[in-house]
């Protein structure tokens, strides 16, 4: 246990890096890591089998991050390898509920990507390999990606359900400890929060999509999830742009680019992107918020590329 405790510790490192620098930066050092450290390890003999198995759900883990540091430098296609590499690893090791993690990743890369005719099945699966088998507040963010894909297919009721279900769930007795592989993306509320938000913005509410996404920034230690608290501002900011709400989103978006400093990633370089032509209609009509902060945008993206 002391070898996985060390590979678990050597990913979060990596872990801590990709949340404040972006998935851009240190990615080829962990390539090299699990390559040159990690894989020789889960080749070797094991006094139990129990070890073996929290060998290769390290191991998995420190893929599944490859994946997302891909996924965050806009390579889809590799990122989607390496998910499925970790999902091979997940299921090797037996550990109940690690596969359909990854299953549960990978529904969320197909929303992202607005292909959304396979991502129900997958969050569905990966939920009924984890239901009531792992601790409340792991099984609340199975339920609450699943409430996503529910909503994106239509299915109003049935999401808002099964998001409320999350967040009871997040709210009860925790049980167990939250597994290293679940804690991909920080504390479990964060995310419950953020998924909820989109569960809102696709079905049209606004209101309750801009809460949540506060909520969800202010749910994470600002300093070491810097990439991730910055983009939930964004879409905060946004959700307050289509209320109507134009001083507010420049705030919002304003403390967003504050979290961004620093950070390598090509969705924040596509989120000021974005940002800037949703405020091109009030430059024209010289809203001050926006002219200064179109501004500031200008310098951000010329530093950052």
């Amino acid at each position: 246990m002391a070898e996985v405790a060390a590979v678990r510790d050597m990913v979060r490192v990596f872990s801590e890096m990709d949340e404040r620098h972006g998935g851009q930066h240190g990615r080829s050092a962990l390539v090299q890591y699990l390559r040159d450290d990690v894989a020789p390890l889960c080749r070797g003999r094991f006094r139990t089998e129990e070890i073996r198995a929290h060998m290769l759900s390290a191991a998995s883990r420190g893929v599944h991050l490859l994946g997302w540091k891909s996924y965050d430098a806009g390579q889809q296609g590799l990122a989607q390898r390496y998910y499925l590499q970790s999902y091979a690893l997940a299921v090797e090791s037996g550990v109940t509920g690690h596969d359909g993690f990854v299953m549960r990743t990978m529904a969320m890369q197909g929303l992202k990507l607005h292909r959304p005719e396979h991502c129900q099945g997958l969050a569905e699966t990966g939920l009924n390999r984890a239901k009531g088998r792992v601790d409340s507040q792991t099984e609340s963010l199975f339920r609450i990606v699943h409430a996503h894909t529910l909503a994106k297919s239509g299915l109003r009721q049935a999401a808002l359900a099964e998001a409320r279900q999350a967040r009871v769930l997040l709210h009860a007795d925790p049980g167990d400890e939250v597994p290293f592989w679940a804690l991909a993306w920080g504390p479990p509320a964060a995310s419950v929060h953020s998924r909820t938000a989109k569960v809102y913005e696709t079905l049209g509410d606004h209101r309750a999509a801009a809460e949540q996404y506060t909520r969800a920034a202010s749910s994470r230690p600002s300093e070491t999830y810097a990439r991730i608290v910055a983009l939930d501002l964004v879409a905060g900011a946004e959700m307050q742009l289509k209320r109507g709400s134009i001083e507010q989103a420049c705030t919002i978006w304003g403390q967003a680019m504050d979290h961004m400093n620093g950070v390598r990633s090509v969705r924040t370089r596509k989120a000021i992107t974005a940002m800037r032509k949703d405020l091109a209609r009030f430059r024209t009509r010289g809203v001050r918020c926006a002219t200064e902060l179109d501004a500031r945008a200008v310098d951000f993206l010329a530093s950052t590329n």
